[in-house]
């Protein structure tokens, strides 16, 4: 995100990059007398009729916006103050109740905001005025132009920001070019910092642009700014509380449309159903292998080399389907996935292409069995469903593009 002030004029432009097919910009009337109508973006669903805020605008142009980032945990020195129970109606009743950074401030120190341990937020007022807040800071600053992006500055220098693309395009982009508080400056700075991922289409879902003088908001849909979508705050706000679903006000996206139908275990529940069930048939066939060692006849049985590597790849899929279930991030960053925080993960990565080599080997090794007279009918049974279970799940990877290591 960014905010540019010029000649009294501020604009803020914020970027939600995610994966999620439920992009929404709502209206909210003001709840309470000396209270503040609201415009909202977002995307992540809480409940099936309410939407995290990420970013917004009041009637006397307040904005904010949301970024994921990392901090470290430390001892909570905000135990005693008001717990965050809903954080959509935490976010929205910032917008509704403060008018400036310094409202904002004092609205928020009453609450243990630690609660958001992975997120940043800035607060932006009509004058230009901003506020950071971090899990356990608030920062003022009231640089004409600022940029940022996934990390809290009171831990992060310049020099680490820049590692991110995102934030080293718009940083760069404002020390070689004027800054102008219009429509047309901002569009190009946001496109800047914008992300098109090469797979799956993925990357900017949400560019929207606030005006907080004329407190109009201007949106932009998946990473194309080729049609822009305005609202005036005043006018929507007349019409009362109301939400729009951004696939509906733009024209057909081809890249959003392919996002939708792509199946992940994180949006479909019969996919997280079935890795399971596969995970839970592995670690039984690796059993049952083991069993057929226990009355070993070296003419009917396994050797226990074959069983100590099939089972081994068994526990290596396994592990790896776990990961598969719990990083939504692996299916849409570019192939070997490399994770933030974590080597174990970056390294199991390459666990589908260690299928795809072991595949053959172990298919020629089955049908070796099978001509084999002496082998246990049970143990052959085993070995088949074994190589079906790796089939499926070479299908699998190859459909969620696992092996499109030359994107």
């Amino acid at each position: 995100m960014y905010k540019i002030t010029v000649d009294g004029k501020t604009m803020v432009g914020c970027n939600h990059d995610a994966w999620l097919t439920t992009p929404k910009i709502w209206f909210e009337t003001a709840r309470h007398k000396n209270e503040y109508g609201t415009v909202f973006t977002g995307s992540r669903e809480v409940s099936p009729s309410r939407i995290t805020p990420q970013s917004g605008m009041n009637t006397v142009g307040l904005a904010f916006s949301r970024l994921a980032s990392y901090y470290p945990v430390q001892n909570n020195p905000f135990s005693n103050r008001l717990k965050i129970t809903s954080e959509a109606d935490y976010l929205s009743k910032i917008l509704h109740k403060c008018a400036t950074v310094k409202e904002v401030k004092k609205h928020i120190e009453q609450y243990d905001h630690s609660f958001f341990l992975n997120d940043v937020f800035i607060y932006i007022d009509s004058l230009g005025d901003y506020l950071i807040v971090e899990p356990y800071k608030l920062i003022e600053g009231n640089n004409p132009n600022y940029v940022l992006a996934n990390f809290c500055p009171s831990i992060t220098d310049n020099k680490q920001a820049r590692k991110l693309e995102r934030y080293r395009n718009g940083e760069g982009f404002l020390k070689t070019n004027k800054a102008i508080a219009s429509l047309d400056f901002c569009t190009t700075l946001s496109d800047t910092m914008s992300v098109c991922r090469s797979r799956n289409g993925d990357g900017t879902l949400i560019t929207s642009i606030f005006n907080t003088k004329e407190k109009i908001v201007s949106l932009y849909f998946y990473h194309n700014f080729d049609t822009l979508v305005q609202y005036s705050l005043t006018d929507e706000l007349s019409k009362g509380d109301h939400i729009l679903n951004l696939p509906e006000i733009f024209p057909k996206n081809a890249e959003f449309e392919r996002l939708v139908n792509f199946k992940t275990p994180s949006n479909t529940v019969a996919l997280r159903v079935l890795l399971v069930l596969i995970a839970g048939l592995l670690a039984l066939i690796s059993f049952a292998l083991f069993i057929s060692q226990l009355r070993k006849n070296k003419t009917t049985s396994l050797s226990l080399k074959s069983v100590v590597v099939i089972s081994l790849l068994n526990l290596i899929l396994i592990a790896y389907i776990f990961v598969l279930i719990t990083n939504k991030g692996i299916f849409y960053f570019d192939v070997p996935y490399k994770h933030p925080t974590s080597s174990l993960i970056t390294a199991s990565s390459y666990t589908p292409f260690l299928l795809l080599i072991s595949f053959i080997p172990i298919i020629i090794y089955t049908r070796n069995k099978l001509k084999s007279d002496k082998t246990k009918f049970w143990i052959n049974s085993t070995l088949v469903l074994n190589n079906m279970v790796y089939f499926i799940l070479v299908l699998g990877f190859g459909y969620w593009g696992l092996y499109s290591f030359w994107n």
